[in-house]
């Protein structure tokens, strides 16, 4: 069952402070902003667009609805749609809704299983570091690429694991990601299983259930920090992917939010928001990260 909780900025910072993870597979929180005559307010973002550049038809009056899947540190700085008032996707989010002239904006959390099937509704676009796919471009619509990536290899400290051994160790990815085609058409480990979650899979590897957990770079950078040393990204491999937004199928406001897409790419803002918050969040530079092919 989702259920959607709308708050204003003042109880969602207050909030923020108290809320622990809830665990809850979907849930929702919205800022205010100004939306009008200037720059918007939307939780901790310096927002630098400009106002009313674009023009779309949100699927609730004044209010930007964006759905992602929850945790992604660095991304989304929360543990509950209702307790993000940052990170790299929630202020892409928080421009774009300035853009549209927008009053509110609106995180719902969802299903990344459901989010890439085309199972969710009543949004107008999706942010959750989605690797964009002929196959899910059958579903949904994506929007022009905003990130690059590659997929990550996630440890214990000091496992030892390495290009020449991986294949005979336990490997896993988690469902609906493209890190589990990777895993069962290229890589190929002796021992494979996939979870149903981010949070499962790496309980996994902390549990010594599984040896290694394969998602994308930043996002298992991010948790290697978030354990305090425990677990380490001795490596990645190069695929090329890159993230887009998701529109409902089919979504008039595709073209105007391209266009604000392609802006906060054209004049630095993303490099800026990966800078603020990616950087931080993830305790390394992604690019620092060996590479290694598949043998």
């Amino acid at each position: 069952m989702a259920f959607t909780r709308t708050l204003s900025i003042t109880g969602a910072i207050a909030l923020a402070a108290s809320l622990a993870a809830c665990g809850s597979s979907s849930s929702g929180g919205s800022s205010s902003g100004g939306g009008g005559g200037g720059a918007a307010k939307y939780g901790n973002c310096k927002i630098t667009s400009k106002a009313n550049s674009i023009k779309i038809k949100p699927a609730v009056k004044d209010t930007l609805t964006v759905q992602t899947t929850l945790p992604a540190q660095g991304w989304w700085n929360g543990t509950t749609a209702s307790s993000i008032k940052d990170g790299y996707e929630y202020c892409m989010a928080a421009e774009l809704a300035n853009m549209a002239g927008l009053k509110n904006l609106k995180i719902k959390a969802v299903s990344f299983d459901q989010l890439v099937a085309a199972r969710t509704h009543n949004f107008d676009l999706a942010l959750a570091e989605i690797s964009i796919t002929p196959e899910r471009a059958k579903v949904v619509d994506f929007s022009k690429p905003y990130f690059d990536s590659n997929i990550g290899v996630l440890t214990k400290k000091g496992a030892g694991i390495t290009a020449d051994n991986i294949k005979g160790k336990r490997c896993a990815a988690y469902s609906g990601t493209t890190s589990v085609d990777f895993l069962k058409n290229k890589l190929k480990c002796k021992s494979q299983k996939v979870y149903p979650d981010s949070q499962t899979l790496y309980q996994g590897v902390l549990s010594g259930q599984t040896d290694v957990a394969l998602l994308d770079t930043a996002i298992v950078l991010a948790e290697a920090k978030q354990t305090g040393g425990k677990l380490e990204v001795p490596g990645q491999y190069k695929t090329g992917e890159k993230y887009g937004a998701i529109y409902p199928k089919g979504s008039a406001n595709e073209k105007a939010l391209d266009k604000g897409i392609t802006t906060l790419k054209g004049d630095g803002t993303l490099k800026t928001l990966s800078k603020d918050y990616l950087g931080p969040a993830f305790g390394g530079d992604p690019s620092s990260v060996p590479v290694w092919a598949v043998k």
